[in-house]
């Protein structure tokens, strides 16, 4: 009995270390990891697209050539209108500096009239737009250290939506147990591929709403906040909070307090009537997680990925529910990172 319970403690412990190598490993090899991740997740977004083509009788290699002019035309003309609007609003920060406080000691005199001591340096502490500029820009020099090989990323894509066909040849043949191996490889990618498109869908839809919004009631750099409202959109529970931050207190400060209240007003909708209504309803039955291992989720892969890891916590970790799935050895595991049903 005790050499039984010792060998399962060791064996424990081994998988234990391994786990703690490979992290470490992906973790220092996060600048080849990330692009690949992202070539990875955008590959299954888009064979989808290369299947309709097919259907219309487009070659495979058109097809995937006409996709690759598409994002090209699209990153370029998306990363050009919010690099000038960031900038912009990079060189107005000196700005919000002096609005901030104005508003922080104008509170501090009312404070005072009430007996009610605050100290207006301290809280600007905690208002420093700064600190918001240094999230976003820790955020889009994510995106930019990654975009900046966006022919490395690119021709990754192009060469894995060329090769998906011949892939489950190949995995037959490598696989000590094909048909197993299959059924959570496809399982793995239509979970993927499903919950992808959806949030992408969703996302854009999101993002086109609080742009035009935004503009209509005439808050500046509206595509600016749009693209940062379809970005964090991907990331779970905390996401869309973050997105509203910066719009918000800038038509606060600049708009005045009508139209920083429709803006709130703005966000509070979109995020009931998308985030709790339509994208639940869309998303059928769930991701199969649970809620709290989705935000534990959300911690882990920022830690070990950064932002972009956060972005694709979700995915990541159905990948790893499956695979914990189909050994019979880690089931229970997969069990734990279920939501019970």
């Amino acid at each position: 009995m005790n050499n039984k319970l010792s060998s399962v403690g060791l064996r424990t412990m081994l998988m234990l270390a391994s786990l703690v190598i490979i992290l470490s490993g992906i973790k220092a090899a996060s600048q080849i990891v990330i692009p690949f991740l992202l070539a990875l997740f955008l590959s299954i977004v888009l064979y989808p697209v290369v299947r309709f083509m097919a259907r219309f009788r487009i070659p495979n290699v058109i097809s995937v050539i006409l996709i690759a002019l598409a994002i090209v035309i699209g990153f370029l003309a998306t990363a050009s209108v919010v690099g000038s609007s960031l900038n912009d609003f990079t060189r107005t920060l000196p700005q919000y500096r002096g609005l901030i406080g104005e508003h922080l000691r104008d509170l501090q005199f009312y404070a005072a009239q009430l007996n009610i001591q605050i100290s207006s340096e301290e809280l600007m502490q905690y208002f420093d737009p700064a600190l918001l500029v240094s999230f976003l820009t820790t955020m889009l020099s994510s995106f930019s250290g990654v975009m900046t090989n966006i022919f490395l990323l690119l021709m990754t894509v192009v060469f894995m939506l060329l090769e998906v066909q011949s892939l489950p040849h190949k995995l037959n043949k490598s696989l000590s147990n094909p048909v197993q191996g299959m059924i959570s490889i496809n399982n793995a990618i239509n979970s993927i591929s499903r919950y992808l498109a959806i949030k992408t869908v969703i996302s854009i839809i999101t993002g086109m709403i609080i742009w035009g919004f935004l503009s209509w009631i005439g808050v500046k750099y509206a595509m600016l906040w749009g693209v940062l409202g379809f970005m964090l959109n991907y990331i779970p529970n905390i996401g869309s909070f973050i997105a509203a931050v910066p719009p918000i207190l800038q038509a606060l400060l600049f708009n005045g307090f009508a139209d920083g209240l429709a803006v709130l007003g703005c966000y509070i909708a979109v995020n009931l009537m998308i985030g709790n209504i339509i994208e639940p309803r869309i998303m059928g039955r769930g991701l199969g997680l649970s809620t709290l291992i989705v935000f534990l989720s959300l911690i882990f892969w920022g830690w070990l990925l950064g932002p972009v890891g956060m972005l694709l916590s979700v995915p990541l970790t159905i990948v790893a529910k499956i695979m914990l799935e189909a050994n019979p050895g880690s089931h229970r595991l997969a069990i734990m990172l279920g939501d019970g049903k």
